[in-house]
């Protein structure tokens, strides 16, 4: 194939078929460049309400709206020729009914032009999931830990040891019955993410779970490091551009205050030299 076919974008059912099959490659995006980067790379984008802590500042993801939501994916979409691209709905948007859910999810893929959204949530989310399959709104699921949910879980801890075992099994299995194409499955015990790849017939993404599951997720920022604040025990810096990009600062305002920057190349004379 010629480096300049275009590859397929894969449907939201051709993730499902990949269940079992060669891993799924997802990365978050916010923005047009970063999209751009790893559009030839990734199976799905996701724009993850994650924007709300590693662009905006946010100190969790409670706060972010879907004006962001839009903005972003509208974004991010400019930045894909072939990876399929999901946008998360934000904390909000889709719990009090199926209804608001149906709403705000129509809007977020008419706005970004997403191939599907990302709710958080199992068995208290069943009745929701199937409600908007069945109106041609494909889902991704998120279960295990579920960062909009930290003021009732007590914060950011593993979700799924001991007793909660069982809890994070029935949330997995009932997002499956409700229609979901994928589920997240956001720090859990290795063996407990390996049981649940096991037990349901959609492809598992982990992100702080097993290499086991059929896909893995991270935070370009993370993976970057470019978001410094913390990092994840999950998350592996495949790069240090937040170091290097503060050197790269240091070393301009150092040039701009010795009048070294900008130097002769970088100005302009009075009169273009004659070739």
């Amino acid at each position: 194939m010629s480096a300049s076919a275009k590859i397929k974008t894969l449907t939201p059912s051709e993730v499902r078929a990949r269940k079992g099959g060669t891993p799924l490659v997802v990365l978050t995006a916010y923005a047009t460049p970063t999209a751009q980067m790893m559009d030839a790379h990734c199976d799905i984008v996701l724009v993850g309400d994650s924007v709300g802590m590693v662009v905006h500042g946010l100190p969790d993801t409670l706060g972010v709206t879907m004006e962001m939501m839009c903005l972003h994916g509208a974004a991010v979409k400019r930045g894909l020729e072939q990876a399929m691209m999901v946008v998360d709905m934000p904390f909000g948007s889709y719990e009090e009914s199926p209804e608001q859910a149906f709403r705000s999810a129509a809007r977020l893929m008419r706005e970004t032009g997403a191939a599907a959204v990302k709710l958080e949530g199992g068995v208290s989310m069943e009745e929701t999931i199937r409600f908007l399959t069945s109106r041609s709104i494909p889902v991704m699921a998120h279960v295990g830990l579920t960062p909009q949910a930290i003021n009732t879980l007590g914060g950011y801890a593993v979700q799924g040891r001991g007793e909660d075992r069982d809890r994070v099994m029935a949330d997995a299995k009932a997002v499956e019955d409700a229609g979901a194409f994928s589920v997240v499955l956001e720090k859990v015990p290795e063996s407990l993410a390996n049981e649940i790849t096991d037990a349901v017939s959609i492809p598992t993404i982990g992100i702080g779970a097993s290499a086991q599951c059929d896909g893995q997720v991270l935070v370009v920022d993370d993976m970057l490091g470019l978001f410094t604040a913390f990092k994840p025990k999950f998350a592996k810096r495949y790069a240090t551009l937040g170091v290097d990009g503060e050197k790269a600062i240091a070393k301009y305002a150092q040039e701009v205050r010795d009048r070294s920057f900008p130097a002769p190349e970088h100005v302009f004379a009075d009169e273009v030299k004659k070739k």
